[in-house]
Parts: C-alpha cells; sequence; structure tokens
C-alpha cells in the first residue's frame, strides 16, 4: 500500500506541475488579452513559478511534509531572486531561453512577496490534498 500512495502522489505532483505550467502560460496569454496589464501576469507568475518549484520537490520525494516543501520551494525561489543580484543569471539569460525563463535576469523585491504567496498556497493546496488521500486509506 506504501507504494501505491508514493505513486499516487508522484502522479498527482506530475499532474500538478503540468498545470501549474498551463495556467503560468494562461495567465499571460490573458493578461495580454484583457489589457490586465503586465504587472498582473508578471507577479502570478512569480507566484506560479514557487507552486512548480514545490510540485517538483514533491515528485522528487513524495513524503515530505507540506510546510517542509513549501519552504524549499520558497528557499529555491528566493535564492534564484537573490542570485539575480549577480550577473551571471542575466549573462545566462541572453544566451539561453531556458535560463532566462528559469533564472530570470533582473532582481526585483516584490517578487519575494509573491515567491511566498505561491508558497502559501502551494502549502495549503498539498495540505488539503494530502489530508484528503488520508482520509480515503484511513
Amino acid at each position: 500500500m506504501r507504494g501505491y500512495g508514493v505513486a499516487r502522489t508522484r502522479l498527482v505532483a506530475g499532474v500538478a506541475a503540468l498545470l501549474t505550467v498551463a495556467a503560468g502560460l494562461g495567465v499571460r496569454a490573458g493578461a495580454a488579452r484583457t489589457g490586465l496589464g503586465p504587472d498582473v501576469a508578471k507577479y502570478a507568475g512569480d507566484a506560479l513559478y514557487t507552486v512548480l518549484v514545490q510540485t517538483l520537490v514533491v515528485l522528487a520525494a513524495p513524503r515530505v511534509r507540506p510546510p517542509v516543501a513549501a519552504g524549499v520551494a520558497l528557499a529555491i525561489s528566493w535564492a534564484v531572486e537573490f542570485a539575480q543580484l549577480s550577473d551571471v543569471p542575466a549573462e545566462l539569460s541572453r544566451r539561453s531561453v531556458v535560463a532566462r525563463l528559469v533564472l530570470g535576469s533582473t532582481f526585483n523585491a516584490p517578487d519575494l512577496f509573491w515567491y511566498a504567496v505561491g508558497a502559501g498556497c502551494a502549502w495549503a493546496v498539498h495540505g488539503w490534498l494530502r489530508g484528503r488521500s488520508r482520509m480515503a486509506v484511513g
């Protein structure tokens, strides 16, 4: 039964990662179409970036507790943002679209808040899903 729980958790995390990427692309396209402005898409993208990192943490370590996964995701997101205080991410971003998407290029302090929003939302959903799966098993 334990193996089934791990496999199911990984499946849910993988689907959540794909849905998070789709949501990020959708927010960007929707904000452009509706005239909500680039800030809405940017900050929603920041929050979703951390949600995606959390889904990847759960994919790699399916038994991780929600607050730990959220903390790791937030730490990674903040580390990437603080790395932008150096020239390394900007230089890598000039050479690669993937590096630009993953590392960004310019430090922006408000991003730190939106990463925390994403971590909080991911923690809440992860905890809710974990509680539901325990109720179904128990």
